[in-house]
C-alpha cells in the first residue's frame, strides 16, 4: 500500500519531510510507501482527504474546522508545540491604526481559511468587532506588495508570517498590532480520516515518527532548510532562516486543551458566520490514537 501525505508550503513540516527520506524508512517496517501530493492552497486540505487523494494532511488550526464543517469525518492526529512568533497583524508603525478597535472598516488582507482567519476572528472578537463585518478580510492577491499597500494605506492592516514577515519586521516601517502568540497558540495541525486511522493507527504513529525526524533535522540545519527555501519559494536565505528559528520544531498530542482551543475558534466562526454550523470539535479525536502517537513522539531514532 502506498501512503500519500498531502504538502503545501504553509505547512513547514510537511515541506521539508517531502524532501528527506525519512517517511520511506519508517514506513517500510510496516510493508508501507510514501508519497506526496502537492498543491498549492492548505485550505482544500479536508477536501483532499476525503475524496482520498490524501491520506494525512497538515495545516494550521482553522483547515481542520471548515473540513468538519463541511462534513469531512475527519480527526486530529498530531500538533505542533504553539508558534508564538509564527506571524503577526502588521500596521504601518506612527499611522491611522493605533489599536484593534482603529481596524473597524478597515481592510485587513490576509491568507483567508487559514490559521489566519483563526488569528483575526479573535483578536477582533476580543474588542467586539467582528470578522467579515466591522472588518473586511480580503485574500492576498499574485504579484501584489502588501507592504507597499499598507504603507499607501490601500490596507488598514496585513498578516504576515515567514520570510515576509522577517523581512517587513527588517525594514522597521511596520509594527505588531497584534502577536499571534497573545491571542492564539497558533500549531501546525496535522488530521487524517476517520477510516485510515482507526485501520491503521500504526501507520499514523510511523508518520508522526517521520514528521518529528523532520523537525529535528531543521532545527539541526536551518541554514540548509532556509537556502531551501528561499531558492524555491521566493525571498532571502537570510529572512528565512528568521523566520524558520522563530519555529518551536516539536510535536505534541492532540490533548483536550488544544481540542478546547479549537472549540473556542469554531464557536467564534459559528458566531460570525464563517462556518454554518456549530461544531463539537471533541467529535473528532479518536481515542485509538492516543498510544500509539504517544509512543512515536517519544520515540528516539
Amino acid at each position: 500500500m502506498t501512503v500519500t501525505l498531502g504538502v503545501h508550503a504553509s505547512n513547514p513540516t510537511l515541506y521539508y519531510l517531502a524532501r528527506l527520506p525519512y517517511l520511506d524508512e519508517e514506513l517500510a517496517p510496516l510493508g508501507e510507501s510514501g508519497a506526496f501530493h502537492h498543491y498549492t492552497d492548505g485550505t482544500r486540505t479536508g477536501e483532499l482527504l476525503a475524496d482520498g487523494t490524501i491520506d494525512f494532511g497538515g495545516t494550521g488550526s482553522t483547515p481542520p474546522i471548515t473540513a468538519q464543517a463541511a462534513g469531512h469525518d475527519l480527526v486530529y492526529a498530531v500538533v505542533s508545540a504553539p508558534r508564538p512568533d509564527h506571524g503577526a497583524l502588521l500596521v504601518l508603525d506612527g499611522g491611522p491604526v493605533r489599536t484593534v478597535a482603529d481596524l473597524k472598516g478597515g481592510t485587513v488582507v490576509l491568507g483567508v481559511g487559514s490559521w489566519q482567519t483563526h488569528l483575526l476572528a479573535k483578536a477582533l472578537d476580543a474588542h467586539g468587532l467582528s470578522y467579515g463585518g466591522d472588518v473586511i478580510p480580503a485574500r492576498p492577491v499574485a504579484g501584489e506588495d502588501q507592504a507597499r499597500r499598507l504603507r499607501e494605506g490601500e490596507i488598514a492592516g496585513w498578516i504576515a508570517q515567514g520570510a515576509e514577515l522577517a523581512a517587513a519586521r527588517r525594514s522597521g516601517e511596520f509594527r505588531a498590532l497584534v502577536r499571534t502568540g497573545d491571542v492564539i497558540t497558533d500549531r501546525s495541525v496535522f488530521f487524517t480520516r476517520r477510516d485510515f486511522a482507526t485501520d491503521r493507527p500504526e501507520v499514523v504513529a510511523a508518520i508522526t515518527t517521520a514528521l518529528r525526524r523532520a523537525d529535528a533535522w531543521v532545527a539541526a540545519h536551518p541554514a540548509e532548510a532556509a537556502a531551501i527555501a528561499a531558492r524555491e519559494l521566493g525571498g532571502t536565505a537570510a529572512d528565512w532562516r528568521a523566520a524558520l528559528v522563530a519555529l518551536p520544531w516539536q510535536l505534541e498530542p492532540a490533548t483536550d486543551a488544544f481540542v478546547a482551543e479549537q472549540q473556542e475558534a469554531a464557536d467564534i466562526f459559528h458566531r460570525v458566520g464563517f462556518i454554518d454550523r456549530a461544531l463539537t470539535v471533541a467529535d473528532a479525536q479518536l481515542s485509538a490514537l492516543e498510544a500509539p502517537v504517544a509512543a512515536a513522539l517519544g520515540k528516539d531514532r
